[in-house]
């Protein structure tokens, strides 16, 4: 993985946290990014081909969902945590079984070669 750059794109500031190279096909990958670790799904063919949601499983604490299987259940693309295996929406973050349980999402893009997440 390389050094991380801002790049200034239309007001919004962008983070590089890897190359598009890094990504593993209908897999997570983890990266650190602005203090947390944050995984990567790069779901090609598929529509919308990159999400980024919180590693961290809101229910046992453990920084585990980058190893989640990914899937569609409900008409959502999701995400199963290792442990407890509940569904997180990758688009919102939401948890389809326990509505209070969310992960964070940023903002990604690739850039080239270069996978970036959105500051702030």
């Amino acid at each position: 993985m390389s050094k991380s750059t801002v790049a200034v794109a239309s007001e919004t500031l962008w983070q590089v946290v890897c190359q598009a190279g890094d990504l593993v096909a209908d897999s997570g990958v983890v990266v650190w990014h602005a203090g947390a670790q944050v995984a990567l799904f790069y779901l090609p063919g598929q529509g919308r081909e990159l999400y980024a949601v919180e590693n961290r499983d809101p229910r046992s604490g453990a920084n585990i969902i980058g190893r989640g299987l990914v899937g569609n259940l409900q008409g959502n693309v999701v995400v199963a945590a290792p442990l407890y295996k509940q569904h997180f929406c990758l688009a919102s973050g939401r948890c389809l079984e326990q509505p209070g349980q969310a992960l964070r999402v940023w903002p990604v893009r690739l850039n080239g070669g270069r996978v970036e997440l959105q500051l702030g």
